[in-house]
């Protein structure tokens, strides 16, 4: 009961969590073991829409055929039960260098979902997910400066790890108290536009979505993070790994899978992102990642053993996103009063990153487009997480 009093004082105050052990964590790769990866049937994707602290998003991560990487994102958020504020991002990068990066990032009024949860509506703004429950559409004239109107379907099935994909925390984990789950759709194609001052960018190409649910305070569910969006012309290979806080034992947790046309190939949590190499970040002391290697494991349905890397160094830096000067006020008081919480994010996309894929005894090598995320939020070390 001690330690429920002051999980929840750090919840709505933002204190620092105590010192908990892996014992209050219950991996969403412990159901792997027996159920490596479930897919999405059309009611997967309800928004939750918590009424305790939490933080849900509906992202969708684009790849132009024209060039572009961009990115359309609905973040749902609710401080203590108190407030809940919602927000839509959109970006545009533009690779050859040409122009800045666009970003732009505005709550949103009026907010609503349908009775089915499947549909999220504000004032200038709608997510909706077909009848059949392979298509999203996404449309916001909330930002005069990106104007967004894209269709995103899935050609291979969605899944999440395990049989729910949640991983939970809490001391009584038959009533945890924090939770966090991925899903995603891992190969999709893209049709569609933003609508920039100079004009519209097309963004007919590939796709990938991933919704996304903490169940707590961000920062106290994940210290850090590592996320690979790579798709080929015959495969994809996503990958998204979280490692909590010393409050939960500094876990490491990995979510991701590999997938062609109308088949996922392997899913689950048999993945890992390891940066080899790193350097030190002048201005926070974040380890920025140089060299990084993703792999993943396990077998299709008919048993065939898999095996699958990607392995390179980030040659150049895409951006690199302070996010406290960034993100909307509700995630400033999300994270305040939390010792040693700075999340930057470093994003990359390497141009020539290849898939080493091994089915059996075929292997299949594929260069495609890569888009990667190292974001880092607070101390991962329990003495300097204390200090």
């Amino acid at each position: 009961m001690f330690n429920w009093a002051k999980q929840t004082l750090a919840n709505v105050v933002g204190t620092e969590e105590p010192i908990y052990g892996p014992s209050a964590i219950k991996s969403v790769a412990e159901d792997a073991k027996v159920t490596p990866y479930t897919e999405l049937k059309k009611e997967d994707l309800k928004w939750a829409v918590m009424e305790s602290t939490s933080v849900e998003t509906q992202s969708f991560y684009l790849m132009s055929d024209s060039g572009y990487l961009g990115l359309a994102q609905v973040i749902y958020s609710n401080v203590a039960g108190i407030k809940t504020t919602v927000q839509f991002n959109s970006k545009i990068s533009y690779l050859d260098n040409s122009k800045p990066h666009l970003w732009c990032s505005n709550p949103l009024n009026d907010h609503e979902f349908s009775d089915d949860k499947l549909n999220f509506y504000a004032k200038d703004c709608a997510v909706e997910l077909s009848e059949d429950g392979n298509t999203y559409t996404i449309k916001s004239m909330n930002d005069q400066r990106c104007i967004v109107n894209l269709k995103i379907t899935k050609v291979a099935p969605g899944f999440v790890a395990g049989k729910d994909g949640k991983t939970l925390y809490g001391t009584d984990l038959k009533n945890p108290w924090g939770s966090m789950r991925h899903a995603f759709w891992p190969r999709c194609v893209a049709e569609g536009s933003m609508m920039t001052k100079d004009g519209p960018i097309d963004f007919k190409g590939q796709a990938f979505f991933a919704h996304a649910l903490q169940g707590m305070k961000p920062h106290h569910a994940a210290a850090k993070w590592n996320f690979l969006d790579f798709q080929g012309p015959t495969y994809s290979a996503v990958l998204m790994q979280f490692t909590t806080p010393p409050s939960y034992g500094t876990t490491s947790v990995a979510v991701g899978g590999i997938a062609k046309d109308g088949e996922i190939i392997i899913a689950g949590s048999d993945c890992d992102a390891v940066h080899l190499e790193t350097k030190s970040d002048s201005d926070n002391e974040w380890p920025e990642p140089k060299k990084v290697k993703f792999t993943w494991s396990g077998k299709t349905k008919d048993g065939k053993p898999v095996e699958a890397v990607i392995e390179g160094p980030f040659e150049q830096r895409l951006d690199r996103v302070d996010v406290m000067a960034e993100v909307p006020a509700f995630v400033k008081k999300i994270v305040a009063g939390a010792a040693g919480t700075k999340p930057y994010i470093y994003q990359f996309a390497p141009p020539n990153f290849t898939l080493q894929l091994k089915i059996g005894e075929e292997t299949i090598t594929e260069q495609g487009k890569t888009f990667s995320e190292a974001t880092f939020i607070s101390a991962t070390d329990a003495a300097a997480s204390q200090s």
